[in-house]
Order: C-alpha cells, then sequence, then structure tokens
C-alpha cells in the first residue's frame, strides 16, 4: 500500500484564548500530531486565531459590516488552499473556546461557495479536532466543532478527535511536567489514529479529485437536475 503523503497541506489552527508567545497547552498537544505530519513530508502550517484581527460574523468580509479590520480574509484564502483543517482547543466552563465558537463562525461564512465542479467550498477536505483542558468536555468540544465542520462540506474519517484532561478543579495542565500528559497512552494513540486517519482520508479525496458530482451539484441542482429525487412538485 503507498502510504506517501508527500503533496498534502495541513492547517492547524490554534483557538486558544492566549495571544502569542504565551504558552499554550493546547499547541503543545497539537505539536504531537504536527510532527506526525511533517515526518511523512506533509506541508504544515499553524496559526494561533487570536494574534489576528479576526471579528465576530457569518460574512467573508466583515469590513463590508461595520467592522474596520478583518484579518479573516486573508486566513481564508489559507483556509481553502490546504487539504486537513485541525481545529485546537481548550475547555472552558465545559465548552470550546469562543475563539474556537468564532472560527467555526467564519468557516461557516464561505460555506455558501462554490468550488470549480458547483459543489460547496469545503467539498473535498478533511477535519479534525485537538482539545485540552481539566475538566469535563473534551467529547462535548469535539462533538461540536466536528458536526460543524461536516456541515459545511468537510469530510471526518473515523476517529477525527484526540485531547487530554486533567482532573477536574485546578491542577497541572498539558504541558505542566507534573501532569505527566506526554506519557498518557490513550492520549498518545488518539493523536496518532487522529492523524494518521485525516492523512489516509485526506489523500484518496485528492487522488480523486474529491467527491465525484452525482447527486452533490448545487450548481447542477440549480440548473434543474435532480438525478433520482423524486417528488410531484418537479413532475
Amino acid at each position: 500500500m503507498d502510504n506517501n503523503f508527500k503533496g498534502l497541506k495541513a492547517l492547524y489552527i490554534n483557538c486558544t484564548l492566549k495571544k502569542s508567545p504565551e504558552l499554550s497547552h493546547t499547541e503543545g498537544l497539537m505539536q504531537l500530531s504536527m510532527d506526525i505530519m511533517e515526518k511523512e513530508g506533509v506541508s504544515v502550517d499553524l496559526v494561533r486565531l487570536v494574534d489576528f484581527d479576526v471579528p465576530p460574523g457569518v460574512y467573508p468580509d466583515m469590513t463590508e459590516k461595520g467592522w474596520d479590520k478583518d484579518d479573516w480574509i486573508a486566513l481564508s484564502k489559507q483556509v481553502l488552499k490546504t487539504d486537513i483543517l485541525v481545529v485546537g482547543t481548550p475547555i472552558w466552563l465545559g465548552e470550546k473556546s469562543s475563539i474556537a465558537q468564532k472560527l467555526i463562525e467564519r468557516l461557516y461564512s464561505l460555506s455558501g461557495e462554490m468550488n470549480d465542479k458547483g459543489q460547496y467550498i469545503y467539498y473535498g477536505k478533511a477535519g479534525g479536532c485537538v482539545i485540552t483542558g481539566n475538566e469535563d468536555g473534551v467529547k462535548h468540544s469535539a462533538r461540536d466543532i466536528l458536526y460543524a465542520l461536516q456541515h459545511i462540506g468537510y469530510s471526518i474519517p473515523p476517529q477525527a478527535d484526540c485531547g487530554w484532561i486533567g482532573e477536574v478543579g485546578p491542577g497541572p495542565s498539558y504541558l505542566d511536567e507534573e501532569a505527566h500528559a506526554k506519557q498518557n497512552d490513550f492520549t498518545n494513540r488518539n493523536t496518532t489514529f487522529m492523524t494518521y486517519n485525516l492523512l489516509h482520508l485526506a489523500k484518496m479525496l485528492k487522488a480523486n479529485n474529491g467527491y465525484p458530482t452525482y447527486g452533490n451539484s448545487r450548481k447542477d441542482w440549480d440548473n434543474g437536475e435532480r438525478w433520482r429525487f423524486d417528488n410531484p412538485e418537479y413532475r
């Protein structure tokens, strides 16, 4: 089997609340996945969203809605050039961060656009997520992020999330030595499996030029094609 992943591009977006260069425990776990991809010859980029002027909203360019600046205009181009998107977030009050929610809303702002095949713009791209925290919420946050990604067009492979969680309440976080998080076999295994599942899916999608347009082209639907959909209204 050909396991050559060279030529793939991955973008990791860290939705920590901390601006650079402050230490991000979420980024620490994301780094494990990035290291694997880089060793496999994948082009990897990392963005810490809080470092940019990205206003909230569900439009591609929020300067058209009264904001003075919107770095999402440039960042979205970077997103669209990549085959794999991995969203990383800490847990606060059992939920993904407010920055992660903002990212999802800005990703959604492009979901109505189409690729050159007439499909929605994120078709043919793979998505996953990385979660860290010291309270409940890993699966809850992953569920929300992965649902949002698939809803706007990303493809989600098996076991597309990984996370590390400490004891409930105040305590050491992922990169703190006393947490012993880097020796956690469950987290290390899931991080590895997630990374390779994303690589396999992205490679298959790219090799086949994404999905066939039969049955899912917005352009064809708007032009009257209904494939095998049977509704008296269209008879």
